[in-house]
């Protein structure tokens, strides 16, 4: 057991494990063998981390930050990204089975995407259409949502993850992340680096367990302003009805496939690298 890591949760700031010290395995697909033991978050977990972000939405250093100042986190955090790749990288490739020469290049220009929304915090922009009415004026405030749900699945957490949490703080809302139950590690240790690119606790939370407690807390939580989810349609089905709650926008990716066809003259090399 000595070679098992521990991990825990995210919470407001806090590394956390979860109210009953629940935890499940973490295996290593490439040796079938337990490599982490990860939180398995209660209901109370969830809510904690959800109100821990509302928190950090109305009040305190975040809401004070101004877009420049929110952009600065971001930059922040893609250099030190980029600093920690190649540990990021071997976890994620022993998490998931995937090619460290992929991982550790995802790790890398994942950088690019926050550094994208780094540009894009003080750059908010719309068309507000004139009026015809000589005695009204017209005129377009943009602010935040508030908490925004992630859910992402196993197989890129590091990539899915950035396209979610990146647009979030931009634009200055709060984020919990709900890591997959098959593959959490990676993403565990990418939330170390936000308290060192300078975020506020409880900006981003992120929490680990199944789609029963975990993820139905998560997203039929009345204090979540939108959800951005990545999986199936059956998850997606769950996450649906749970938003109806309360009436909380949806970003859905689902499905997605990645074929390979190949033909009798095919370079094989190109193909297994294409894979």
């Amino acid at each position: 057991m000595a070679d098992i890591k521990t991990y825990q949760m995210l919470i407001d700031g806090v590394w956390s494990d979860a109210e009953d010290g629940a935890t499940f395995d973490a295996i290593n697909p490439a040796t079938g063998k337990v490599w982490a033991q990860i939180p398995e978050a209660t209901a109370n977990d969830v809510d904690r981390a959800v109100r821990a972000a509302d928190r950090a939405f109305s009040e305190g250093a975040w809401p004070a930050m101004s877009p420049t100042e929110r952009g600065h986190c971001l930059r922040r955090l893609a250099t030190i990204l980029v600093e920690h790749a190649e540990p990021l990288g071997q976890i994620e490739a022993t998490d998931t089975g995937k090619l460290f020469k992929e991982t550790r290049w995802q790790a890398n220009y994942l950088a690019e995407f926050y550094t994208f929304f780094a540009g894009c915090a003080d750059k908010v922009a719309g068309d507000t259409l004139p009026i015809d009415k000589p005695d009204m004026f017209v005129f377009t405030h943009r602010e935040p949502l508030g908490v925004v749900a992630a859910v992402v699945p196993w197989n890129s957490q590091l990539f899915l993850s950035a396209i979610k949490i990146g647009p979030a703080l931009a634009a200055g809302n709060t984020i919990v992340v709900k890591a997959s139950e098959d593959a959490s590690g990676a993403l565990l240790e990418f939330g170390r680096l936000f308290e060192e690119a300078g975020f506020p606790p409880g900006v981003v939370n992120i929490v680990t367990g199944h789609g029963e407690p975990c993820g139905k807390t998560l997203t039929s939580h009345p204090l979540v302003a939108k959800i951005a989810f990545t999986g199936g349609p059956i998850a997606a089905q769950h996450v649906v009805r749970n938003s109806a709650e309360n009436f909380a926008p949806l970003i859905l990716e689902l499905g997605g496939k990645s074929p390979v066809l190949v033909f009798d003259d095919v370079d094989v090399e190109s193909a297994v690298n294409g894979a």
